[in-house]
């Protein structure tokens, strides 16, 4: 159930779809009889969208997530497994050019090759099936499982979870996969600003892991002095962003994870 309401009302949780429908239902109502009730939410909206879309607000609710978790050192060891979270492949678009077509997050996989290069005897578990509420086609491991064994992965190394369709899923999947052993380290990749609320959910699911953040978006605060002079990248951060938090309010919220802001120093459960 959860699944589904995120896909159908989540729709309005991100500010760019909000906005627009304020924007909208202003218009039309300015159009109308009632006027004098359209044109200040119009122009509400406009504002709304002129602030989202050109100032650094976007940036500034990015950077705690981005920042929350530091690069992974490499000092204590190799890590015994990599867990990489799926939300890579356009599945739909691979499908129909019959070739495989990569997302913004395509720096998970990239990570995983890279790490694999590093340490081959540690073992793979890509967790990512179908998302897509509408379009059923190839579950997005599988096109990951491909990709990773074209760059020199083993297959024999690689295990893939076809059936996660979130990040609650994929703990509760990619553990069961891994079944990790007391004492092994486990790296979690996924993007940067997505890491909190994944290490809260694998933490919640009794699934030790240590966070390996990738595709970042931002560099620094010092980005977020800038004004943006592309509408739609302002919007893309503050979407993005704004999911991230939504998500980190609504699992704590409901008791799926301890901690509202998930981060280094908070007590891991045992793996």
């Amino acid at each position: 159930m959860y699944f589904y309401l995120s896909k159908t009302l989540g729709i309005f949780a991100f500010p760019s779809n909000f906005i627009l429908f304020v924007v909208i239902c202003g218009v039309l109502l300015w159009a109308t009889r009632y006027a004098r009730l359209g044109r200040p939410i119009a122009i509400i909206g406009i504002v709304l969208m002129l602030i989202a879309g050109m100032s650094p607000l976007g940036t500034a609710l990015l950077l705690p997530l981005e920042n929350r978790f530091p690069q992974w050192s490499a000092a204590a060891g190799a890590p015994d497994g990599i867990v990489v979270l799926g939300g890579i492949v356009r599945g739909h678009v691979t499908l129909m050019r019959k070739q495989i077509s990569f997302g913004p997050a395509a720096d998970r996989l990239l990570a995983a090759v890279d790490l694999h290069r590093q340490y081959p005897a540690a073992r793979i578990v890509f967790s990512g099936g179908n998302s897509n509420l509408i379009f059923k086609g190839m579950p997005e491991s599988e096109l990951a499982e491909r990709f990773l064994e074209d760059y020199g992965v083993p297959s024999d190394d690689i295990v893939v979870d076809r059936t996660s369709r979130n990040t609650i899923e994929n703990a509760a999947n990619a553990k069961e996969i891994a079944a990790p052993k007391p004492g092994e380290r486990w790296l979690l990749v996924t993007s940067a600003a997505h890491m909190p609320r994944a290490i809260g959910l694998f933490r919640a699911a009794g699934f030790r892991v240590e966070a390996y953040p990738v595709d970042w978006l931002t560099g620094g605060w010092g980005d977020a002095m800038q004004l943006r002079l592309s509408l739609l990248g302002g919007f893309v951060r503050l979407d993005i962003a704004a999911h991230e938090w939504e998500g980190l309010f609504i699992d704590w919220l409901m008791g799926r994870t301890s901690a509202l802001f998930p981060g280094p120093g908070d007590a891991p459960a045992s793996g």
